[in-house]
């Protein structure tokens, strides 16, 4: 019973992160071309800071959906493997945050 309740989180919070960042490019793609038709108060500074942040947000859901896998995973392969995940991850999150850091300055 735990495990199917942790399974079924860990899906919840991967498909929440999979949404915050789809929404986020389709905000920027939509954005994007808003600025180029339009030629809108918005410029691509802005957009990507936005896209940014909304890919940061999204990460960290994946990141708590891959601990919560590591969890129920029975073999040591699926430990190894969700670790190396959530360090990639986690990287490309710090990466984007200096990124969104420099953004805001």
């Amino acid at each position: 019973m735990l495990e199917y309740l942790i399974d079924i989180s860990a899906m919840v919070f991967a498909s929440i992160g999979a949404a915050i960042i789809l929404y986020g490019g389709a905000l920027a793609a939509i954005n994007t071309l808003k600025f180029e038709i339009k030629r809108t108060s918005l410029d691509y500074h802005d957009i990507r800071r936005d896209f940014t942040h909304k890919i940061i947000f999204g990460l960290d859901f994946l990141i708590a959906s891959d601990i919560l896998k590591t969890i129920v995973a029975p073999t040591q392969d699926e430990i190894i493997l969700l670790g190396a995940i959530v360090g990639i991850r986690t990287i490309l999150g710090y990466f984007l945050g200096k990124e969104a850091v420099e953004f805001d300055n």
